[in-house]
């Protein structure tokens, strides 16, 4: 795993949990029988249901190591406690305008939570990290593949 911390929301790190869980929990123990029964039924090697569900058990198995190392390097951090709330910083959501007039707003969250099309944007990334530490007003340039853009931030807002 990467040396930096993997910083998650309360929300994102449940999400993980949930998954996990239903992964360990009921969907493994359903292949692992049919596994069982299938493998009762004679010649493995034509056997559409041992085939199909070991490649299935495997790809689970791979899915619940990643998030088992995932949820143990996790550092569950609460926006609601951000001290100073005039700052972006982890968890923030903020309104954004760019040099082309288009607002948008984004919260900045953990890599495993990130989905872009849904405003959530990995603290990592280049917009994330040229925003952090960022007060209502300031601008900054941020570089992107197209080229440098400018952002403006007009509002910061943390939940609770």
């Amino acid at each position: 795993m990467s040396s930096e911390p993997n910083y998650i929301t309360p929300g994102g790190y449940g999400v993980l949990r949930a998954r996990y869980e239903y992964l360990f929990g009921s969907e493994r123990p359903k292949l692992v029988e049919t596994i069982s029964w299938a493998a009762g039924n004679g010649d493995r090697s034509e056997n559409g249901d041992y085939i199909y569900d070991r490649k299935r058990l495997r790809e689970i198995d791979r899915e619940l190591n990643f998030l088992s190392r995932r949820l143990k390097d996790a550092k569950v951090v609460d926006p609601s406690q951000q001290p100073d709330r005039t700052k972006v910083w982890f968890g923030a959501t903020m309104k954004i305008v760019d040099d082309q007039e288009i607002e948008r707003v984004v919260t900045l969250v953990g890599e495993d939570e990130a989905d872009a099309t849904a405003g959530r944007i990995n603290w990592k990334s280049p917009l994330a990290r040229a925003l952090r530490g960022a007060t209502v007003g300031d601008c900054r340039q941020v570089r992107l593949p197209g080229g440098t853009r400018e952002h403006e931030v007009l509002s910061v807002e943390y939940p609770g």
